[in-house]
């Protein structure tokens, strides 16, 4: 039985999503963590036609996270392996089209240059993410440090994040584009913005030795029967979960 909070978060995200998602047929960029999984479950739940996408190196952990976590779902369910030996040229590419020295951005575009390259082999147009849930509901270890500065320190680097986030998804729908690709965040929408920030700190983060955090996230996704090894799974972000980010820093050091 939800409680009123997450009563209130469960509407706001459905209404975040109806709102964004007009297509029927969906991408939905998985890796098995609890954000990606709890929207997958909520659109699918909507009965949106969703497909889970999965990219990374081969053997990579959101390649077998994302696969260990369907077995519990048994959604559709496609997973692209970054070939090696293309992926210099591919991370140039982007590094010249998004024309950006940020580490993080380059990541990014690059994970969703495949995303969306698997989008369009299988006749997808539209891809949804968790995108938000981070800067929203302090997933970010960046918020443990700034717990000890209080509320308005916590703010402050809420502020920071989303404005960066917003900012980058400009540059990963850039990317995108060359395929066909609409790239939505429903939980990057101003109204859901609004919303969550009235949520009570303490729904979000418990302390500067919190290692979880999203606490309402999770405890959202448990009640709508997200499989439990996803609501306990700490944060892994995408550039590290796919190898994205060691493969290009090898890259990088090698060219």
């Amino acid at each position: 039985m939800l409680n009123n909070n997450d009563e209130d978060l469960l509407e706001n995200i459905r209404t975040s999503i109806s709102d964004t998602v007009k297509e029927e047929r969906i991408g939905i960029a998985f890796s098995g963590g609890v954000d990606s999984t709890l929207i997958s479950k909520i659109c699918a739940d909507m009965k949106y036609d969703i497909t889970l996408l999965t990219i990374g190196f081969s053997e990579s952990h959101d390649i077998l996270f994302a696969k260990k976590v369907n077995e519990f779902l048994n959604y559709d369910h496609h997973i692209l392996e970054i070939n090696p030996k293309t992926f210099h040229d591919v991370s140039k590419k982007i590094h010249n089209l998004i024309n950006t020295e940020n580490l993080s951005w380059n990541e990014n575009c690059i994970a969703f240059y495949y995303v969306s390259k698997l989008a369009q082999s299988l006749d997808l147009h539209t891809v949804v993410t968790a995108n938000g849930i981070d800067e929203l509901f302090c997933g970010y270890n960046a918020y443990r440090e700034a717990f000890s500065g209080g509320e308005s320190e916590i703010s402050a680097v809420m502020n920071s994040k989303l404005e960066n986030e917003l900012e980058m998804m400009k540059a990963v729908n850039l990317v995108a584009s060359d395929f066909n690709v609409k790239i939505l965040q429903p939980l990057l929408s101003e109204n859901f913005i609004t919303f969550a920030k009235t949520i009570p700190l303490s729904e979000k983060i418990h302390s500067s030795d919190d290692l979880y955090r999203k606490h309402i996230i999770r405890r959202l996704a448990s009640q709508i029967n997200v499989p439990s090894i996803s609501c306990t799974k700490r944060k892994k972000a995408l550039q590290y979960g796919s190898k994205i980010h060691k493969t290009l820093l090898k890259v990088r050091r090698t060219s």
